[in-house]
């Protein structure tokens, strides 16, 4: 029996089943308004009820996914047979909002679990990389590298008393790291809110480095589950929909957030933007919404994976083909194309620090994304 937490407020005594992972009853709820976004009946009578499936789901969802690059030996590494199993061995928490949990009749507190004030074990972390955990004895399974999501190796580090995330790439350019660089550099040239990364090298191998940017005072909800909080009408596109729920919940900055994230996808040819990498701060005290959450996680672009490097991809979240998402930018007055200018000579220079990028592949790379931008530069004549 648990108490889940948020923060030091209890809202909701829930049965876990320990032989999957999952949230097996909702037994009372304290604190209802604090209930996960996306975790209560999306319309009907039982409207804004807590629903055990969906609390089920969003618990789980914290764990690592099973497509994560090796994880079934880092399990096997672990003695554990599931990464769900991994979320009561740190009390489910994060470095991304301030839900955990209690044990029904402990009096743990917020302030000395915690992972944003509190140190933790890199041991996980260590072993989701390949490796064996530095510490003596029994793994430490105290981190918040259990509730990390995505499928690409990464783990969290402290240094300097900040929050990092280390994250490496994939396949036979492993560019994911490369294209993180890449794509903080043209948001900081055309002024768009987002992460900014750096590149380290750790045993011959290539990571992108971005420190936290949720902090002890907020919360990161994911554009999922904001998106089900609310019932899609028939009549509604995915787009309208979404748009549609962040008014209703009085979340700020919508459009704007999303004429520049398909913006920027559809230079880099972001082949990854689902629901769960894009989302909303808000204030992990008052409950207040803050706006979208900078843009982050755009390693999956720039053809990473291919030599057909200029051609179109699939994308996501609301259109599969790039161009026509990019028609559901509204306004482009803001994009300025002159401060992209030499943009794919700063393109080849960081591709030029990858072993696995020829100079061929780079310059390929860097012509295709100007021609994105010239893309871009002809939408927003459209528009006027």
């Amino acid at each position: 029996m648990y108490i889940l937490m948020h923060k030091n407020i209890p809202v909701a005594d829930i049965s876990i089943d320990s032989a999957i992972g999952g949230i097996s009853k909702i037994d009372a709820v304290h604190a209802s308004e604090r209930l996960p976004i996306g975790t209560t009946a999306p319309y009907g009578k039982d409207f804004g009820k807590p629903r055990r499936d969906l609390l089920s789901n969003w618990w789980t969802e914290r764990s690592i996914p099973a497509s994560r690059d090796g994880i079934r030996e880092a399990l096997d590494a672990m003695g554990v047979c599931s990464p769900k199993l991994l979320l009561e061995k740190c009390y489910g928490l994060s470095l991304s909002d301030h839900y955990w949990i209690r044990p029904k009749h402990s009096d743990l507190m917020w302030e000395n679990v915690n992972f944003f004030t509190n140190d933790f074990s890199l041991d996980v972390g260590e072993i989701l990389f390949g490796r064996m955990p530095k510490s003596e004895g029994e793994v430490n399974f105290m981190s918040p590298d259990s509730t990390s999501d995505g499928w690409l190796r990464k783990k969290w580090i402290i240094a300097d008393g900040k929050r990092y995330l280390m994250k490496g790439g994939s396949g036979v350019y492993r560019q994911e790291p490369f294209n993180e660089v890449i794509a903080s550099v043209i948001m900081t040239r055309i002024g768009i809110p987002h992460v900014d990364y750096t590149l380290r090298t750790e045993r011959t191998k290539p990571y992108s480095v971005c420190e936290n940017f949720i902090t002890p005072n907020t919360e990161l909800v994911t554009a999922w589950s904001v998106k089900e909080a609310r019932r899609k009408e028939n009549s509604d596109s995915v787009f309208a929909h979404l748009a549609r729920v962040c008014g209703e919940m009085g979340i700020p900055g919508f459009t704007d957030a999303m004429n520049r994230m398909l913006t920027v996808d559809f230079i880099i040819n972001n082949e990854d933007r689902h629901f769960n990498n894009f989302g909303f701060i808000r204030d992990a005290d008052t409950l207040q919404w803050l706006g979208a959450a900078p843009i982050y996680d755009s390693g999956t672009s720039l053809w990473h994976g291919t030599n057909a490097i200029g051609q179109n991809t699939e994308c996501k979240p609301f259109r599969s083909a790039h161009i026509e998402q990019l028609k559901l930018v509204q306004d482009l007055s803001w994009f300025d194309a002159d401060a992209l200018g030499a943009i794919g000579g700063e393109i080849v220079s960081i591709l030029s620090q990858s072993p696995d990028a020829s100079p061929e592949r780079a310059n390929a790379i860097a012509k295709a994304v100007e021609q994105r931008v010239a893309l871009v530069v002809s939408n927003s004549l459209e528009k006027r």
